[in-house]
């Protein structure tokens, strides 16, 4: 039960959206036992943020929200992926996105808790 929320400070056009979406579909699985089966995403554009004290390049924190756990290893690699994405997809340095992972023991779905 996968969740990568990310927040932009920019508007992206659908065509880099859906590019997205199947690519980090795909990068999921660097996390063993997450698929895009599972996956949900949300992409805020718009968003305010500020980075070094300076908002006027591309940036985005990105959450990536985990059922369960995932070793730290295979974290890093996802990271990697994340950061090399959004400098294709989106023209975002690598030094310009932000990677939080947050893991819970508590996930609803369908009316009940796994």
């Amino acid at each position: 039960m996968p969740l990568i929320d990310t927040k932009l400070n920019f508007s992206i056009s659908k065509e880099r959206e859906l590019a997205l979406k199947t690519k980090l579909g795909e990068a999921i699985a660097l996390l063993p036992g997450k698929s895009e089966r599972w996956l949900m995403l949300n992409f805020q554009e718009n968003c305010r943020l500020w980075f070094a004290g300076e908002n006027n390049t591309p940036m985005a924190m990105v959450e990536v929200e985990i059922f369960g756990k995932a070793a730290p290893a295979d974290c890093e690699a996802l990271t990697a992926r994340i950061c090399e994405l959004f400098e294709q997809e989106l023209g975002i340095a690598p030094d310009h996105v932000y990677v939080n992972y947050t893991f819970s023991t508590a996930w609803g779905w369908n009316g009940q808790n796994f």
